[in-house]
């Protein structure tokens, strides 16, 4: 069994109940706290969206990250906690392969001030 980090971890478990890491969140670029679940494309990359917060966000911004099957990951976009967003909840990919998604907060800061009611994305990556 693994350790886990403090930024969580990607897995699989196999037919025979293997655990294997794909990869462990550093709890920094990659801000960690994945969330949510993960989709996989047509190539085999996974895409999914994390909590964690980085120096200079005074929330929990997040991500949305791709790991590739190689285990490599990708930051495709990180939240600003402002009209983006802040805190996505997941991604589901559409047909043509964009990422669409919802976030806990941000958007209209005007509307459950200062904290936003969130916003519905999509992401081309």
């Amino acid at each position: 069994m693994s350790s886990i980090t403090k930024g969580g971890t990607i897995f699989k478990i196999d037919s025979a109940g293997n655990e294997t890491v794909l990869y462990a969140f550093t709890d920094k670029a990659d801000q960690g706290n994945p969330s949510g679940g993960l989709v996989r494309d047509s190539a085999g990359n996974l895409y999914g969206t994390t909590l964690g917060a980085y120096p200079g966000c005074p929330a929990h911004c997040g991500t949305i990250f791709k790991l590739d099957p190689s285990g490599n990951e990708t930051v495709l976009y990180t939240f600003s906690d402002g009209t983006d967003g802040y805190a996505p909840n997941g991604v589901t990919m559409g047909k043509s392969g964009n990422l669409y998604g919802t976030t806990f907060g941000g958007g209209d800061l005007s509307c459950d001030a200062p904290y936003g009611c969130g916003v519905v994305f999509k992401l081309t990556p």
